[in-house]
């Protein structure tokens, strides 16, 4: 009988060789080369009739995928309305955030209001300490199903014993199999440890969370290639010491990506908040010069955020730029257009920029209230707290609209925002109910319309 043995993979090149090299022989690539287990039964298969079959996309049923709500609506959002079946989502963040909280909650619940079949498998932590979380968190925790194990082969064995609807992983790092001989953690257990929970959810239709480790970088731990076997990545953040945990979707197939949802970690566990807006809203009580209100959009939701500004001289040759939730390269660009068009010099100043709250904004809507704020706090001219500013500056120093204006509109105009600085390509046919609408063109405009002569002065 033929012994099958494991073989050597590149990460590069993808090339194979029987024994381990510091130095992959096909690319030369250095540290490359991982342990793989072959694939059982590969080549066997013939032609004819067998496997799968060729069918027309026209006559493929196109009804909604049924979901399966988890009776939280913040994790819902995320993750696009709900569980889908045969679904995998892995969940990556930083230890101690809230990961394994968070899904003990929603096991719960949907084990407790919907009446599925749960498991939870923890890799981690002994089932003792799981109860005791989940007394802790005063959950009713009767029909989930709870096992303690560290190799997939008996992971499997027991799912596949029973007609499980949910099953998590907690975590995928500290699960092995036992066809490869490398540590748990390493590449290739956890490529092939995902590679078959992926297969038994799939081939079940059961709904599958994987738990995962980040890095110092705060990407998720392992090989890339993890990400694109699932179907959703959710990452959560959080400020240090701060009890506000931000969930964001950056990949789902059944769902909007860029999704947020927001949670309070609180002594019985993470509480939805229902308004987020408020979070990210210092509510000062006056008007405090470097600070301009924004809406930004996180997927389909607009939220109502702070930008903070500090514009201080600067001790060094090389005057500091630092972007806290805020790309350091495009607020160096923002500077450099506000120097040229607008005539408001800062090289000889240092500039911090602080987005409230711990979000981070990535579109370009946030471009005017930066520099507002930036001018504010330079000139020590204060911006009204009632307030609202959005838009995306352009090089040659012009206000370039932003996509749903008028939803953002209407954001601000619910949490009682009075003024409104926006691009003109954005100015509605009506104005909401009580709220002035500046539509600008420029940035000497905008300076103006915002600090009533903060251009040029």
């Amino acid at each position: 009988m033929a012994v099958t043995r494991n073989v050597y993979q590149c990460q590069s090149c993808g090339g194979q060789t029987p024994k381990w090299a510091g130095q992959c022989p096909a690319c030369n690539e250095w540290n490359s080369l991982v342990e793989v287990a072959p694939r059982r039964g590969a080549g066997r298969r013939g032609g004819g009739d067998r496997g799968p079959a060729v069918q027309d996309l026209a006559v493929i049923s196109s009804e909604p995928v049924p979901r399966t709500p988890t009776r939280m609506a913040e994790l819902d959002r995320v993750l696009g309305g709900g569980l889908v079946p045969g679904s995998v989502v892995l969940v990556g963040g930083e230890p101690g955030i809230g990961k394994s909280t968070l899904l003990l909650q929603a096991m719960a619940q949907l084990t407790e209001q919907d009446g599925l079949q749960a498991l939870y498998v923890t890799a981690e932590e002994s089932l003792q300490q799981v109860s005791l979380r989940a007394r802790r968190l005063g959950l009713e925790t009767g029909g989930l199903h709870v096992l303690a194990a560290t190799a997939v082969e008996d992971v499997l064995s027991r799912a596949e014993a029973n007609p499980y609807s949910v099953v998590v992983v907690d975590s995928i790092q500290a699960v092995y199999t036992e066809a490869l001989e490398s540590a748990p953690g390493g590449v290739a257990q956890v490529r092939e440890c995902a590679a078959r929970l992926v297969r038994y959810a799939k081939s079940r239709d059961v709904s599958l969370f994987l738990v995962g480790h980040v890095t110092k970088e705060g990407t998720l731990a392992g090989p890339r290639v993890l990400e694109h076997m699932v179907d959703t990545v959710l990452y959560f953040e959080s400020e240090v010491s701060s009890r506000y945990r931000v969930i964001r979707a950056t990949k789902n197939r059944f769902g909007a990506a860029n999704e947020l949802g927001i949670f309070a970690m609180t002594e019985q566990g993470l509480r939805q908040v229902k308004n987020p807006s408020a979070i990210f809203l210092s509510g000062h009580e006056q008007d405090v010069p470097g600070s301009a209100i924004t809406v930004t959009r996180e997927g389909s939701r607009p939220l109502l955020v702070e930008v903070q500004a500090l514009v201080d001289d600067s001790q060094l040759a090389n005057p500091r730029r630092v972007g806290v939730g805020l790309d350091p390269n495009r607020l160096a660009m923002l500077l450099a257009v506000l120097h040229r068009h607008a005539g408001v010099p800062v090289h000889q100043h240092d500039v911090f920029i602080n987005v409230v709250g711990g979000v981070r904004v990535g579109e370009t809507a946030a471009d005017l209230p930066v520099v507002c704020a930036v001018v504010s706090s330079l000139r020590n001219r204060p911006i009204s707290f009632r307030t609202v500013i959005f838009g995306e500056l352009g090089l040659s120093g012009e206000i370039r609209p932003v996509p749903n204006g008028e939803e953002r509109l209407r954001e601000a105009g619910k949490h009682g925002f009075e003024r409104a600085v926006i691009p003109k390509a954005n100015a509605p046919r009506r104005s909401p109910k009580g709220m002035q609408v500046i539509p600008v063109t420029s940035l000497s405009a905008a300076l103006d319309a915002a600090l009533g002569g903060g251009g040029n002065a």
